[in-house]
């Protein structure tokens, strides 16, 4: 039974590096919320939102973020009621058991660019946008991944044919995808000044999705440090105390 898990395991591994693109290691990047240490850029992260708001939203929806969940990555109160405001939601029933429509709140989800799942199949040529809410943490590579993803548009090599309605991208399964290349050099104005290469644009979106993915990562690390120095004075004193204990005996 062992030896037929450890076949069945081996073919399923095998079948899923098939699957992945061919166009060698995926490269890494550096990020201000890498390491021990890393924070996150509240101006980055005010970016992406613009960039997922313009760029992205149209097609993905972030389901498990509210509104009011914009005020930990430094937007006002006022600021997150218009934002909200720019949206509609369903809403109700009224006093007559009806559903009517209303602007959205803060205390209201990201508003869904579709009805269903299946409005967001018919309108993709049948292929279904994913959620970004946790999107860092569902794809291997994480963040590099969808920084390279998104980057990683280019024309099929000679011979190569792609298929009706999918573009050549040299970093994702089967180097076909039937998203067109969503980001290029100044797609998206910065109100600050930023440059707004498409790297930059991507960098930026890229770091407000992995806030999305983990909004507590910072507050985990802070606590992760503080466990770690307390292991370590403990562990001193219980070393200093043990040795003076045992001195005697020794």
């Amino acid at each position: 039974m062992r030896f037929v898990i450890t076949i069945l395991l081996f073919l399923l591994s095998t079948s899923i590096f098939a699957a992945e693109s061919n166009s060698g290691p995926m490269p890494k990047h550096e990020w201000s919320f890498s390491g021990i240490t890393g924070t996150f850029d509240t101006s980055a992260l005010q970016r992406g939102f613009k960039v997922y708001q313009e760029v992205c939203s149209g097609c993905h929806s972030m389901k498990l973020l509210y509104y009011r969940d914009l005020l930990d990555i430094g937007f006002s109160k006022a600021e997150v009621k218009v934002i909200a405001s720019e949206y509609t939601v369903l809403d109700g029933p009224n006093d007559e058991g009806e559903m009517y429509e209303r602007d959205a709140r803060p205390a209201d989800r990201f508003v869904s660019p579709y009805l269903n799942d299946n409005e967001a199949r018919l309108s993709n040529n049948g292929a279904y946008p994913p959620d970004l809410s946790v999107i860092t943490k569902a794809r291997k590579y994480g963040e590099d991944y969808i920084y390279n993803l998104l980057l990683g548009y280019e024309e099929p090599p000679e011979g190569m044919e792609v298929g009706d309605g999918m573009y050549y991208n040299k970093w994702v399964g089967g180097n076909q995808i039937s998203m067109p290349e969503p980001i290029y050099d100044e797609s998206v104005d910065y109100d600050d000044g930023t440059d707004n290469s498409a790297k930059q644009i991507t960098k930026d979106v890229v770091t407000f999705l992995k806030w999305a993915a983990e909004p507590e990562l910072e507050v985990r690390k802070n606590l992760g440090i503080k466990v770690i120095l307390f292991f370590l004075v403990l562990g001193t004193v219980i070393y200093l105390a043990k040795n003076r204990l045992w001195r005697e005996i020794d």
